[in-house]
């Protein structure tokens, strides 16, 4: 209805134009809003106001001419002008009634691909480090992203959704040290166990399993494994130069071949562990790239050649350096360090020149807040490797806190105290933590309330909508204990018996839904659309509480039946959308 009512001032400026009224030149933004107020009807432009100046008229008197231009229209009731010079549309209650049968027959697919693009966009969420199970804080970019991804496919933008997987570096080599000092425990060595080890349970079950399938072919005593180690932090030393020379000796004691065991066990049991979860909470990618690929595959040093002819690399102290100051960072970055090792900064480089490569239009990165900093050096290197910066997108989420009645629950996957993602949706089950993980802005604070998660009332905003969706699949199983049937033709043959505020209201609401699902996927916003399907389902509550379903009047009964079967389909939409279920009974 916004663009038709559009369309239909655009023609009056045509006449306006023609008639000498405004300019040929004018080529206005015509701006069609949702009232806030009933009494100032359904839409209001602000366009009289936008062109009183170049006009040379006032305000209200242009309003007028644009009203008197006004194409005939069955859909429109009357328009008005209020205050300044803003015009009011009052649509007629059949044109506003009518999004029910475009509900009913549509389905699924109405509201989808009002802003259909060919230009493909990959979303890279989650993409935690493979050294832990995921936790609460990695639950809300999972929700996150997996909405933004699916608002957008909904949309009609070609979506690709990706997982990269960080299995080369320092924390993997900390990470694979860790179960083979855990196996060394096992096996009776008095390890004394370092403090910036990863020291979660899942270390010695993942240790346990090398044990079962190796025996002690991997054992070495405590002197050989701590001859020369510098003191750990407990004993006056630091505590990462202590974990690295650990690291080293167990690359030097083991060799490749024997190293490999434990980094391979670590990653292929945490990354299957992750895989799981991430299914089990209704998430999904289209690919998963490993890090690690990018040095053997040539990424890496592409990138760097790439960098090194467009003249943005230079030598200093040994370094090799990315001069990232030339496109607004604050600091020049360091991509390989004199030893010949690259920087996590350079395959993050690569990453993005990979991503490119592969022929993606837009790269929307989905990061944790503490990431910030992130932004500005890989917008630098976007514009370096000679590719548009606005092509490179990102969004930050923040950490969810979550709360266990006053208390907070701390989370380190270091220490291994963390409550994990697989934890609390056993707790609160997925549908909550979908819901709530992007029912507020994801660059705000957020408290997870698991008490409120678990009460079945109004106050939790996923079980009232739920309910509201239940409510309407009560009403057919109520119609067959009364030897009724639902007649949808008859519904749709008598929606203007649908006359009460209640019914207006709702009615209303459902006709915003395309606007919604649309504004919600460019802006990468899914919150509006969570917000927007608590609204329905309260509109829908008042409804049905207000107003009988079951009555002898078949006609009126098949409207308001074909009306709450229209709010049921988007309840279903919506909340697909979001990753979560529409059950049929509470």
């Amino acid at each position: 209805m916004k663009q038709h009512i559009a369309d239909l001032i655009s023609a009056a400026l045509n006449t306006l134009s023609e008639n000498g009224i405004i300019g040929a030149d004018v080529q206005p933004s015509i701006m069609v809003e949702n009232t806030r107020d009933k009494s100032h009807g359904d839409f209001a432009t602000n366009i009289a106001l936008a062109l009183a100046k170049p006009a040379r008229r006032n305000p209200r008197e242009l309003a007028q001419l644009i009203i008197d231009a006004l194409p005939v229209s069955a859909n429109l009731e009357k328009t008005e002008i209020a205050g300044p010079g803003f015009i009011n549309f009052f649509v007629t209650q059949a044109s506003t009634a009518a999004v029910i049968g475009q509900i009913i027959e549509q389905k699924e697919q109405f509201g989808r691909g009002l802003a259909s693009s060919a230009e493909r966009t990959q979303v890279e969420f989650v993409s935690a480090n493979p050294t832990g199970p995921l936790h609460v804080g990695h639950g809300r970019g999972a929700a996150y992203g997996a909405s933004v991804a699916d608002l957008l496919e909904a949309a009609g933008v070609p979506v690709e959704r990706e997982y990269y997987v960080n299995d080369a570096g320092r924390q993997m080599n900390i990470l694979a040290t860790s179960v083979w000092l855990r196996y060394l425990e096992q096996l009776g060595v008095a390890i004394t166990f370092p403090s910036n080890a990863y020291k979660g349970h899942y270390i010695q079950d993942i240790a346990t399993s090398v044990s079962n399938a190796h025996a002690d072919t991997f054992k070495r005593t405590l002197d050989e494994v701590m001859l020369d180690i510098p003191a750990d932090e407990p004993q006056g030393g630091d505590k990462d130069a202590h974990i690295d020379a650990l690291t080293e000796r167990a690359q030097a004691l083991l060799t490749e071949e024997g190293y490999a065991v434990f980094f391979n066990a670590a990653l292929d049991s945490i990354l299957s562990d992750i895989r799981d979860d991430l299914s089990s909470f209704g998430v999904s990618y289209q690919k998963w790239f490993s890090e690690l690929s990018l040095t053997t595959d040539g990424d890496v040093e592409s990138a760097l050649n790439t960098l090194e002819e467009n003249g943005y690399l230079f030598e200093e102290e040994g370094n090799l350096w990315f001069r990232s100051t030339a496109f607004g960072d604050d600091k020049d970055r360091v991509v390989r360090r004199a030893n010949g090792l690259t920087t996590y900064f350079a395959s993050d480089i690569a990453y993005l020149k990979n991503k490119f490569e592969r022929g993606f239009d837009k790269v929307l990165y989905i990061w944790g807040a503490d990431h910030h900093g992130y932004i500005a050096r890989m917008k630098a290197a976007c514009q370096a490797l000679g590719y548009d910066p606005e092509r490179l997108l990102v969004r930050l989420v923040q950490f969810a806190i979550l709360y266990r009645g006053e208390e907070r629950i701390q989370m380190s996957t270091r220490s291994g105290s963390f409550v994990t993602l697989r934890e609390l949706r056993d707790e609160v089950g997925k549908d909550a933590c979908r819901f709530f993980y992007v029912s507020r802005k994801a660059d705000q604070h957020m408290d997870f309330d698991l008490e409120l998660a678990k009460t079945q009332s109004k106050d939790n905003p996923i079980y009232y909508i739920q309910y509201a969706h239940a409510r309407v699949c009560s009403v057919h199983r109520k119609l067959a204990e009364h030897d009724w049937t639902w007649n949808q033709d008859a519904g749709l043959s008598h929606l203007n018996r649908l006359d009460t505020e209640y019914e207006k209201d709702l009615i209303t609401r459902l006709s915003k839904y395309p606007e919604v699902l649309t504004h919600a996927a460019v802006n990468y916003e899914p919150h509006l659309l969570a917000n927007y399907l608590k609204e329905l389902a309260n509109d829908f509550h008042s409804y049905y509480n207000a107003n009988k379903m079951l009555i002898d009047d078949s006609d009126l009964r098949n409207a308001r039946i074909t009306l709450s079967e229209a709010t049921r389909q988007i309840l279903n939409n919506g909340l697909s959308l979001l990753g979560v279920d529409s059950p049929e009974q509470m």
